[in-house]
């Protein structure tokens, strides 16, 4: 058991462009957390955007890790959890009261504290998180359980823009939260293409989602699209690319009563024309976070073995390795789609 007084190993961007490990204190025991030891993060576009210094909802110095699995180090006397259960988190922690929380939506909570992101995250070694944030990862590895939470961003996408079986959907952004929105259309019974810059970005996503087709970004890109489609083009487009000229393109490939999904999220305003829109009676949904019901159809389908989990595991290091690891990373975006630092 944690003694309170130890110290741990956190990694820390201390600025954009710069990650060092700190030795810190462990966070103190309370008696309304519970306290986990951490054992696998993985690295998402929205650390490689803090890094970058591209996140719009952040402040530096910064303790990153989102996506997060562990081990009950301690919990409170009456929790449910006891010492040593392997956990998965959910890093939205919510207010609980405000409009979003009272209707069923706390992954857009109007006061959201994300980890990694808003408060210091889990690339260490102790996290203290609500016993409600946690969820049992019975029957997956440490490794799968720290890719659920990226899982669920592509899953809780696809269920917004209620897509399901016979739909075709063109996913925009063919990394790690792009092939997950892919997957999880695919289980819902949608035919799903790719959209990337990369060619092989866009192989390695069909090698991912089966059945998928793939198209490079180009100067006819909209018009080869029309050829592929016979002129309908998509019922739904899920973007998440993260850049603004791409989220902007997208909305010429929806189809007429179709729908626009945005996952990624940047810094800029995003415009698109009216009569485009107007004349597509389109859809336009934001997808934000995810919620307890999409990390559970997650779980469920890595169980069932729908999610090829050792494919999706391209990279790893160590919780020392992370400040070289994480920066190489940038550099290997064409090959690289879930990277996991592994901590003990």
């Amino acid at each position: 058991m944690l003694n309170e007084t130890t110290d741990m190993q956190a990694v820390v961007c201390v600025e954009p462009g710069q990650l060092e490990v700190q030795t810190r204190p462990a966070p103190a025991r309370d008696d309304g957390l519970v306290q986990v030891r951490v054992r696998c993060i993985g690295v998402c576009g929205t650390d490689f955007h803090i890094y970058k210094g591209l996140h719009p909802f952040l402040e530096y110095p910064r303790v990153m890790g989102h996506e997060l699995s562990g081990e009950v180090a301690w919990a409170p006397e009456g929790s449910s959890l006891s010492v040593g259960t392997p956990v998965i988190f959910n890093p939205y922690l919510a207010c609980g009261s405000c409009v979003a929380c009272r209707r069923g939506k706390p992954n857009c909570c109007t006061d959201i504290s994300v980890l990694g992101v808003h408060a210091d995250g889990g690339m260490c070694e102790f996290v203290n998180v609500p016993e409600d944030a946690l969820y049992p990862a019975d029957g997956l590895t440490l490794q799968q359980a720290a890719m659920v939470e990226f899982l669920s961003i592509g899953a809780h996408g696809v269920r917004r823009g209620r897509i399901g079986k016979g739909d075709s959907v063109l996913v925009v952004g063919a990394g790690p939260i792009g092939l997950g929105a892919g997957l999880f259309a695919r289980i819902a019974g949608a035919r799903v293409s790719f959209l990337d810059i990369s060619e092989a970005r866009i192989r390695t996503a069909q090698g991912i989602v089966e059945g998928a087709d793939g198209f490079v970004v180009g100067e006819n890109t909209l018009a080869e699209i029309e050829a592929a489609t016979d002129g309908d083009l998509f019922h739904a487009v899920i973007d998440a690319t993260g850049n603004r000229r791409a989220m902007e393109a997208s909305m010429a490939y929806v189809c007429h009563g179709g729908t626009l999904i945005y996952v990624s999220v940047v810094k800029d305003d995003i415009t698109f024309s009216d009569p485009l829109f107007h004349s597509r009676e389109m859809t336009l949904v934001g997808s934000r976070n995810a919620t307890r019901e999409d990390f559970e159809h997650v779980i469920s389908s890595i169980k069932a073995g729908h999610i090829p989990t050792d494919a999706i595991n391209t990279h790893r290091c160590s919780l020392a390795e992370a400040p070289t690891a994480i920066p190489a990373w940038l550099d290997q975006q064409d090959v690289l789609i879930k990277a996991i630092v592994e901590v003990g």
